[in-house]
Protein backbone atom coordinates (compact mmCIF):
# COMPACT_ATOMS: atom_id res chain seq x y z
CA UNK A 1 0.00 0.00 0.00
CA UNK A 2 1.14 3.54 -0.75
CA UNK A 3 0.85 6.12 2.01
CA UNK A 4 0.82 9.91 2.12
CA UNK A 5 3.11 10.31 5.12
CA UNK A 6 3.39 14.09 5.13
CA UNK A 7 1.44 16.94 3.58
CA UNK A 8 2.45 20.56 2.96
CA UNK A 9 0.09 23.20 1.68
CA UNK A 10 0.29 26.87 0.65
CA UNK A 11 -2.77 28.48 -0.94
CA UNK A 12 -5.13 31.43 -0.64
CA UNK A 13 -6.42 29.98 2.66
CA UNK A 14 -3.01 30.23 4.31
CA UNK A 15 0.42 28.74 4.62
CA UNK A 16 0.10 26.28 7.51
CA UNK A 17 -2.12 23.24 7.83
CA UNK A 18 -3.94 24.13 11.09
CA UNK A 19 -5.02 27.54 9.77
CA UNK A 20 -6.07 26.11 6.41
CA UNK A 21 -8.00 23.29 8.08
CA UNK A 22 -9.83 25.78 10.30
CA UNK A 23 -10.77 28.11 7.45
CA UNK A 24 -11.85 25.23 5.21
CA UNK A 25 -13.73 22.92 7.55
CA UNK A 26 -14.85 25.14 10.43
CA UNK A 27 -15.06 28.78 9.36
CA UNK A 28 -15.88 28.12 5.67
CA UNK A 29 -13.93 31.27 4.85
CA UNK A 30 -13.05 31.91 1.22
CA UNK A 31 -9.51 33.00 0.43
CA UNK A 32 -10.47 34.93 -2.69
CA UNK A 33 -9.76 38.65 -2.91
CA UNK A 34 -10.82 41.05 -5.65
CA UNK A 35 -7.95 42.58 -7.58
CA UNK A 36 -6.90 43.73 -11.05
CA UNK A 37 -3.33 42.51 -10.50
CA UNK A 38 -3.63 40.02 -13.37
CA UNK A 39 -6.20 41.90 -15.43
CA UNK A 40 -5.45 45.65 -15.47
CA UNK A 41 -8.65 47.66 -15.43
CA UNK A 42 -10.82 44.62 -14.68
CA UNK A 43 -11.43 43.65 -11.05
CA UNK A 44 -11.59 39.88 -10.57
CA UNK A 45 -11.62 37.52 -7.57
CA UNK A 46 -8.20 35.86 -7.31
CA UNK A 47 -6.88 33.19 -4.99
CA UNK A 48 -3.53 34.81 -4.24
CA UNK A 49 -1.05 33.57 -1.63
CA UNK A 50 -0.47 36.51 0.70
CA UNK A 51 2.20 34.97 2.94
CA UNK A 52 5.82 36.03 2.57
CA UNK A 53 7.69 33.56 0.37
CA UNK A 54 11.26 32.30 0.74
CA UNK A 55 14.15 34.22 -0.78
CA UNK A 56 15.64 32.80 -3.97
CA UNK A 57 19.03 34.53 -3.93
CA UNK A 58 20.87 31.26 -3.35
CA UNK A 59 19.53 29.77 -6.58
CA UNK A 60 20.86 30.05 -10.13
CA UNK A 61 18.97 32.69 -12.09
CA UNK A 62 16.99 30.16 -14.22
CA UNK A 63 15.43 28.73 -11.02
CA UNK A 64 14.28 32.09 -9.60
CA UNK A 65 10.51 32.38 -10.05
CA UNK A 66 7.43 32.90 -7.92
CA UNK A 67 6.41 29.38 -8.87
CA UNK A 68 9.57 28.02 -7.29
CA UNK A 69 9.20 30.26 -4.26
CA UNK A 70 5.77 28.70 -3.66
CA UNK A 71 7.32 25.25 -3.97
CA UNK A 72 10.03 26.15 -1.43
CA UNK A 73 7.43 27.53 0.99
CA UNK A 74 5.62 24.19 0.88
CA UNK A 75 8.83 22.18 1.12
CA UNK A 76 9.84 24.01 4.30
CA UNK A 77 6.77 22.60 6.09
CA UNK A 78 7.91 18.99 5.64
CA UNK A 79 11.67 19.38 5.12
CA UNK A 80 12.68 17.31 8.19
CA UNK A 81 10.64 14.33 6.98
CA UNK A 82 12.20 14.59 3.50
CA UNK A 83 15.71 14.79 4.93
CA UNK A 84 14.97 11.73 7.06
CA UNK A 85 13.72 9.85 3.98
CA UNK A 86 16.89 10.69 2.06
CA UNK A 87 19.03 9.54 4.99
CA UNK A 88 17.06 6.31 5.30
CA UNK A 89 16.72 5.28 1.66
CA UNK A 90 19.62 7.05 -0.04
CA UNK A 91 19.58 10.02 -2.41
CA UNK A 92 19.18 7.77 -5.47
CA UNK A 93 16.04 6.12 -4.03
CA UNK A 94 14.04 9.34 -3.58
CA UNK A 95 12.18 10.80 -6.58
CA UNK A 96 10.50 14.12 -7.38
CA UNK A 97 7.28 14.20 -9.44
CA UNK A 98 5.47 17.54 -9.67
CA UNK A 99 2.59 18.97 -11.69
CA UNK A 100 2.53 22.55 -12.98
CA UNK A 101 1.21 24.60 -15.88
CA UNK A 102 2.60 28.12 -15.47
CA UNK A 103 6.17 27.71 -14.23
CA UNK A 104 7.89 31.11 -14.71
CA UNK A 105 5.43 32.70 -17.13
CA UNK A 106 4.89 35.55 -14.65
CA UNK A 107 8.59 36.45 -14.79
CA UNK A 108 8.44 36.45 -18.60
CA UNK A 109 5.47 38.82 -18.53
CA UNK A 110 7.38 41.29 -16.38
CA UNK A 111 10.47 40.99 -18.57
CA UNK A 112 8.50 41.63 -21.76
CA UNK A 113 6.87 44.70 -20.20
CA UNK A 114 10.31 46.01 -19.20
CA UNK A 115 11.65 45.34 -22.69
CA UNK A 116 8.80 47.33 -24.21
CA UNK A 117 9.84 50.34 -22.17
CA UNK A 118 13.62 50.11 -22.28
CA UNK A 119 14.45 47.94 -25.27
CA UNK A 120 16.29 45.48 -23.05
CA UNK A 121 15.39 42.51 -20.91
CA UNK A 122 16.04 43.03 -17.18
CA UNK A 123 19.10 41.48 -15.55
CA UNK A 124 16.90 39.37 -13.28
CA UNK A 125 15.29 37.52 -16.17
CA UNK A 126 16.42 34.26 -17.75
CA UNK A 127 14.54 32.27 -20.38
CA UNK A 128 15.08 29.16 -18.26
CA UNK A 129 12.63 30.50 -15.67
CA UNK A 130 9.85 29.37 -18.02
CA UNK A 131 11.04 25.75 -18.24
CA UNK A 132 8.24 23.39 -17.18
CA UNK A 133 10.74 21.11 -15.46
CA UNK A 134 12.00 23.93 -13.25
CA UNK A 135 10.16 22.99 -10.05
CA UNK A 136 11.38 19.39 -10.13
CA UNK A 137 14.94 20.56 -10.77
CA UNK A 138 14.66 23.01 -7.89
CA UNK A 139 13.36 20.46 -5.39
CA UNK A 140 15.92 17.83 -6.40
CA UNK A 141 18.65 20.44 -5.94
CA UNK A 142 17.35 21.55 -2.54
CA UNK A 143 17.13 17.98 -1.24
CA UNK A 144 20.28 16.79 -3.03
CA UNK A 145 18.52 13.72 -4.40
CA UNK A 146 19.44 11.84 -7.57
CA UNK A 147 16.34 9.72 -8.20
CA UNK A 148 13.99 10.45 -11.10
CA UNK A 149 12.88 14.10 -11.11
CA UNK A 150 10.31 15.35 -13.59
CA UNK A 151 7.18 17.42 -14.12
CA UNK A 152 3.74 16.65 -15.53
CA UNK A 153 2.17 19.52 -17.45
CA UNK A 154 -1.29 18.55 -18.66
CA UNK A 155 -3.13 21.70 -17.59
CA UNK A 156 -5.63 21.14 -14.77
CA UNK A 157 -4.93 17.42 -14.33
CA UNK A 158 -1.17 17.93 -13.92
CA UNK A 159 -0.68 17.32 -10.22
CA UNK A 160 -3.29 14.58 -9.94
CA UNK A 161 -1.36 12.76 -12.65
CA UNK A 162 1.87 13.50 -10.78
CA UNK A 163 0.55 11.62 -7.73
CA UNK A 164 -0.40 8.68 -9.93
CA UNK A 165 3.06 8.67 -11.52
CA UNK A 166 4.71 8.82 -8.10
CA UNK A 167 2.73 5.76 -7.04
CA UNK A 168 3.85 3.88 -10.13
CA UNK A 169 7.52 4.63 -9.45
CA UNK A 170 7.26 3.06 -6.00
CA UNK A 171 5.22 0.10 -7.18
CA UNK A 172 7.77 -0.63 -9.93
CA UNK A 173 10.51 -0.69 -7.30
CA UNK A 174 12.45 2.16 -8.86
CA UNK A 175 12.39 4.27 -5.67
CA UNK A 176 11.33 4.01 -2.05
CA UNK A 177 9.91 7.50 -1.54
CA UNK A 178 8.63 10.34 -3.71
CA UNK A 179 8.11 14.03 -3.07
CA UNK A 180 5.05 14.66 -5.20
CA UNK A 181 2.33 17.24 -5.67
CA UNK A 182 1.88 20.43 -7.65
CA UNK A 183 2.58 24.14 -7.84
CA UNK A 184 1.23 26.98 -9.97
CA UNK A 185 1.49 30.75 -9.71
CA UNK A 186 -0.84 33.54 -10.78
CA UNK A 187 -0.06 35.39 -13.97
CA UNK A 188 -1.86 37.56 -16.50
CA UNK A 189 -1.37 34.93 -19.21
CA UNK A 190 -3.76 32.42 -17.66
CA UNK A 191 -6.34 35.05 -16.73
CA UNK A 192 -6.30 36.42 -20.27
CA UNK A 193 -6.47 32.95 -21.78
CA UNK A 194 -9.51 31.84 -19.82
CA UNK A 195 -11.08 35.26 -20.34
CA UNK A 196 -10.73 34.79 -24.09
CA UNK A 197 -12.76 31.61 -23.68
CA UNK A 198 -15.38 33.60 -21.75
CA UNK A 199 -14.76 31.29 -18.79
CA UNK A 200 -13.71 33.78 -16.06
CA UNK A 201 -16.27 35.03 -13.56
CA UNK A 202 -16.19 38.58 -12.18
CA UNK A 203 -17.79 37.29 -8.97
CA UNK A 204 -16.94 34.38 -6.69
CA UNK A 205 -17.38 31.18 -8.68
CA UNK A 206 -20.61 29.26 -8.22
CA UNK A 207 -20.09 25.55 -9.06
CA UNK A 208 -23.26 23.64 -9.99
CA UNK A 209 -25.27 26.82 -9.60
CA UNK A 210 -27.81 28.41 -11.86
CA UNK A 211 -26.33 31.34 -13.78
CA UNK A 212 -22.74 30.34 -13.05
CA UNK A 213 -20.25 32.37 -15.10
CA UNK A 214 -17.01 30.42 -14.90
CA UNK A 215 -13.84 30.14 -12.88
CA UNK A 216 -11.79 32.26 -10.53
CA UNK A 217 -8.04 31.69 -10.86
CA UNK A 218 -5.70 31.06 -7.96
CA UNK A 219 -2.23 29.88 -7.08
CA UNK A 220 -0.59 27.62 -4.54
CA UNK A 221 1.45 24.52 -3.85
CA UNK A 222 0.76 21.18 -2.21
CA UNK A 223 3.43 18.56 -1.61
CA UNK A 224 3.30 15.05 -0.19
CA UNK A 225 5.87 12.55 0.97
CA UNK A 226 4.70 9.23 -0.46
CA UNK A 227 6.17 5.89 0.61
CA UNK A 228 5.25 2.41 1.81
CA UNK A 229 5.65 3.47 5.45
CA UNK A 230 2.21 3.29 7.14
CA UNK A 231 0.32 6.52 7.73
CA UNK A 232 -3.28 7.62 8.32
CA UNK A 233 -4.09 8.17 4.63
CA UNK A 234 -3.20 6.09 1.59
CA UNK A 235 -3.43 6.72 -2.11
CA UNK A 236 -5.25 3.50 -2.85
CA UNK A 237 -6.49 4.12 -6.36
CA UNK A 238 -6.03 6.26 -9.43
CA UNK A 239 -7.52 6.34 -12.88
CA UNK A 240 -6.58 8.28 -15.99
CA UNK A 241 -8.16 8.71 -19.40
CA UNK A 242 -8.07 10.91 -22.48
CA UNK A 243 -11.41 11.46 -24.16
CA UNK A 244 -9.94 13.67 -26.89
CA UNK A 245 -13.33 15.26 -27.53
CA UNK A 246 -12.20 18.87 -28.04
CA UNK A 247 -9.17 21.02 -27.32
CA UNK A 248 -10.95 23.04 -24.62
CA UNK A 249 -14.38 21.46 -24.07
CA UNK A 250 -15.12 18.18 -22.29
CA UNK A 251 -17.11 15.29 -23.72
CA UNK A 252 -20.68 16.39 -22.82
CA UNK A 253 -21.58 12.85 -21.79
CA UNK A 254 -18.58 12.55 -19.48
CA UNK A 255 -17.29 9.33 -21.01
CA UNK A 256 -13.65 10.05 -20.22
CA UNK A 257 -14.50 11.20 -16.71
CA UNK A 258 -16.39 7.98 -16.04
CA UNK A 259 -13.45 5.90 -17.26
CA UNK A 260 -11.06 7.74 -14.90
CA UNK A 261 -13.35 7.35 -11.90
CA UNK A 262 -14.12 3.70 -12.70
CA UNK A 263 -10.44 2.84 -13.04
CA UNK A 264 -9.63 4.60 -9.75
CA UNK A 265 -12.31 2.59 -7.93
CA UNK A 266 -11.14 -0.64 -9.56
CA UNK A 267 -7.51 -0.06 -8.62
CA UNK A 268 -8.55 0.78 -5.05
CA UNK A 269 -10.56 -2.45 -4.88
CA UNK A 270 -13.74 -0.74 -3.72
CA UNK A 271 -17.25 -0.15 -5.00
CA UNK A 272 -18.84 3.19 -5.75
CA UNK A 273 -20.99 2.82 -2.63
CA UNK A 274 -17.87 2.73 -0.43
CA UNK A 275 -16.96 6.33 -1.27
CA UNK A 276 -17.93 8.77 1.50
CA UNK A 277 -17.07 12.05 -0.22
CA UNK A 278 -16.23 13.34 -3.70
CA UNK A 279 -14.15 16.46 -4.28
CA UNK A 280 -15.45 17.63 -7.65
CA UNK A 281 -13.32 19.28 -10.29
CA UNK A 282 -16.20 21.76 -10.08
CA UNK A 283 -14.91 24.72 -12.09
CA UNK A 284 -18.28 26.53 -12.34
CA UNK A 285 -18.06 26.62 -16.12
CA UNK A 286 -21.22 25.60 -17.93
CA UNK A 287 -19.78 22.60 -19.70
CA UNK A 288 -17.53 21.12 -17.01
CA UNK A 289 -20.19 21.15 -14.30
CA UNK A 290 -22.77 19.61 -16.62
CA UNK A 291 -20.41 16.85 -17.76
CA UNK A 292 -19.08 16.07 -14.31
CA UNK A 293 -22.41 16.01 -12.52
CA UNK A 294 -23.81 13.59 -15.11
CA UNK A 295 -20.76 11.33 -14.81
CA UNK A 296 -20.94 11.34 -11.00
CA UNK A 297 -24.65 10.56 -11.04
CA UNK A 298 -24.10 7.68 -13.46
CA UNK A 299 -21.51 6.03 -11.19
CA UNK A 300 -22.47 7.08 -7.66
CA UNK A 301 -26.11 8.09 -7.79
CA UNK A 302 -27.31 11.09 -5.80
CA UNK A 303 -26.53 10.05 -2.22
CA UNK A 304 -22.76 10.57 -1.86
CA UNK A 305 -21.78 14.03 -0.51
CA UNK A 306 -19.90 16.19 -3.02
CA UNK A 307 -18.33 19.62 -3.06
CA UNK A 308 -16.11 21.83 -5.15
CA UNK A 309 -13.50 23.61 -3.05
CA UNK A 310 -12.46 26.04 -5.79
CA UNK A 311 -14.51 28.91 -4.25
CA UNK A 312 -12.00 28.74 -1.36
CA UNK A 313 -8.80 28.89 -3.40
CA UNK A 314 -9.64 29.74 -6.97
CA UNK A 315 -8.79 27.25 -9.68
CA UNK A 316 -5.08 26.65 -9.15
CA UNK A 317 -4.73 24.94 -12.53
CA UNK A 318 -1.71 22.63 -12.49
CA UNK A 319 -1.69 22.60 -8.69
CA UNK A 320 -5.43 21.97 -8.28
CA UNK A 321 -5.26 18.18 -8.13
CA UNK A 322 -2.66 18.23 -5.36
CA UNK A 323 -4.30 21.03 -3.37
CA UNK A 324 -7.65 19.27 -3.47
CA UNK A 325 -5.94 15.99 -2.54
CA UNK A 326 -4.57 17.86 0.48
CA UNK A 327 -8.10 18.92 1.45
CA UNK A 328 -9.16 15.26 1.34
CA UNK A 329 -6.06 14.38 3.41
CA UNK A 330 -7.02 16.98 6.03
CA UNK A 331 -10.59 15.66 6.25
CA UNK A 332 -9.28 12.11 6.85
CA UNK A 333 -6.97 12.86 9.77
CA UNK A 334 -7.55 11.70 13.35
CA UNK A 335 -8.60 15.21 14.43
CA UNK A 336 -11.79 14.90 12.36
CA UNK A 337 -13.57 11.95 14.02
CA UNK A 338 -17.05 13.21 13.03
CA UNK A 339 -16.20 13.33 9.35
CA UNK A 340 -16.68 17.07 8.86
CA UNK A 341 -16.61 17.57 5.08
CA UNK A 342 -15.11 20.32 2.93
CA UNK A 343 -18.21 22.43 2.16
CA UNK A 344 -19.59 23.57 -1.14
CA UNK A 345 -19.65 27.37 -1.10
CA UNK A 346 -22.50 28.72 -3.20
CA UNK A 347 -25.76 30.66 -2.92
CA UNK A 348 -27.88 27.51 -3.02
CA UNK A 349 -29.46 28.32 -6.39
CA UNK A 350 -29.13 24.90 -7.99
CA UNK A 351 -29.05 24.66 -11.78
CA UNK A 352 -32.28 22.79 -12.57
CA UNK A 353 -30.70 21.36 -15.70
CA UNK A 354 -28.12 19.38 -13.70
CA UNK A 355 -28.54 16.18 -11.67
CA UNK A 356 -29.37 17.01 -8.07
CA UNK A 357 -26.10 15.87 -6.51
CA UNK A 358 -25.94 15.77 -2.70
CA UNK A 359 -24.03 18.97 -2.04
CA UNK A 360 -22.07 19.10 1.24
CA UNK A 361 -23.37 22.31 2.79
CA UNK A 362 -21.49 24.18 5.54
CA UNK A 363 -21.25 21.97 8.64
CA UNK A 364 -22.06 18.74 6.77
CA UNK A 365 -20.55 15.72 8.52
CA UNK A 366 -20.77 11.95 8.30
CA UNK A 367 -20.92 11.31 12.05
CA UNK A 368 -17.86 9.05 11.70
CA UNK A 369 -14.42 9.29 10.09
CA UNK A 370 -14.15 9.60 6.31
CA UNK A 371 -13.08 6.16 5.05
CA UNK A 372 -12.75 6.77 1.31
CA UNK A 373 -12.65 10.01 -0.66
CA UNK A 374 -12.42 10.52 -4.41
CA UNK A 375 -11.03 13.64 -6.07
CA UNK A 376 -11.47 14.57 -9.74
CA UNK A 377 -9.23 16.63 -12.01
CA UNK A 378 -10.21 17.23 -15.63
CA UNK A 379 -8.19 19.22 -18.14
CA UNK A 380 -8.17 20.70 -21.63
CA UNK A 381 -7.83 18.14 -24.39
CA UNK A 382 -9.77 15.57 -22.38
CA UNK A 383 -6.96 14.74 -19.95
CA UNK A 384 -8.79 13.22 -16.98
CA UNK A 385 -7.53 11.94 -13.63
CA UNK A 386 -9.31 10.64 -10.53
CA UNK A 387 -7.69 9.73 -7.21
CA UNK A 388 -9.08 7.59 -4.38
CA UNK A 389 -7.78 8.12 -0.85
CA UNK A 390 -8.36 5.68 1.98
CA UNK A 391 -8.19 6.10 5.74
CA UNK A 392 -6.06 3.29 7.11
CA UNK A 393 -6.79 3.35 10.83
Amino acid sequence: MLYLNECALVCALGSDLPAIRRRLLVECDTGLETSDACSPGRMLPLGRVSAALPALDHLPLPLRSRNNALALAALAQIRPALDAAVARYGAHRVAIVIGTSTSGVGEAESAIAAHAGTGALPDGFHYGQQEMGSSAELLARELNVSGPAYVHSSACSSSAKALASAARLIRMGLVDAVLTGGVDSLCAFTVAGFSALESVSDARCHPLGEGRKGINIGEGAALFLMSREPAAVSLCGWGESSDGHHISAPDPEGGGARIAMTEALKRAGIEAGDVDYINLHGTATQQNDAMESRAVEALFGLDVPVSSTKPFTGHTLGAAGAIEAAFCWLAMQDDNPDGLLPPHLWNGARDPGLPALKVAEQGARLGRPVRYALSNSFAFGGSNASLVFGRTR
